[in-house]
């Protein structure tokens, strides 16, 4: 596996070794000793699978707050997305910042969010499926979200997003979120 660093501390691309013939291919696109080697110790407990119908369906920006926070490894097993992670840890050097990747099924990068980060993306083909592992599970009383299209965020998303959820429309601007990330080195 190749594992790269980003602009945001903590975000990581990961791209497993594929091998490639007349059959198709093989890849392990999770290995806990070779991301141990990396210095990514989360133990993952559960699997995520999502499918989107429509290019330009928009799931984020989303995020738990403790106890239940989450890291998240991402991956498209069909279609592709532009994948953004949004730095929401208070007093952090990149605070509300945003990185966005492409990660399709044809490229099969995959994006290590941390916690302490907002995670979202869009659709860029019809019958797009994400899965993803993460090592919280899902809280109700600790689901949070901030506005897609916060401004003093500023992502540029590739499409407008056309379709969302009636939750991920009304989440709030970043400044206005509840959250208590905050940066430690």
């Amino acid at each position: 596996m190749i594992v790269s660093d980003t602009g945001l501390p903590g975000v990581k691309v990961i791209e497993p070794a594929c091998f490639q013939d007349e059959r198709g291919f093989f890849m392990e696109s999770y290995n806990r000793d070779q991301l141990l080697g990396h210095g990514i110790a989360n133990l993952f407990i559960q699997d995520n699978h999502s499918l989107s119908v429509l290019p330009g369906t928009l799931r984020g920006l989303h995020y738990q707050l403790d106890p239940s926070a989450q890291t998240k490894l991402v991956r498209v097993v069909a279609g592709s997305i532009f994948d953004v992670a949004v730095d929401i840890r208070r007093g952090s050097p990149t605070f509300g910042r945003w990185e966005g990747f492409a990660l399709s099924a044809s490229n099969k990068k995959q994006l290590l969010v941390p916690r302490g980060f907002a995670h979202g993306f869009v659709t860029l083909e019809a019958n797009t499926e994400v899965c993803y592992k993460v090592d919280a599970g899902y809280s109700q009383s600790d689901d949070r979200g901030i506005a897609w299209n916060d401004p003093e965020i500023g992502i540029a998303w590739p499409l407008d997003p056309t379709v969302l959820s009636a939750k991920d429309a009304k989440h709030p601007l970043l400044r206005d979120a509840e959250n208590h990330f905050t940066y430690s080195r």
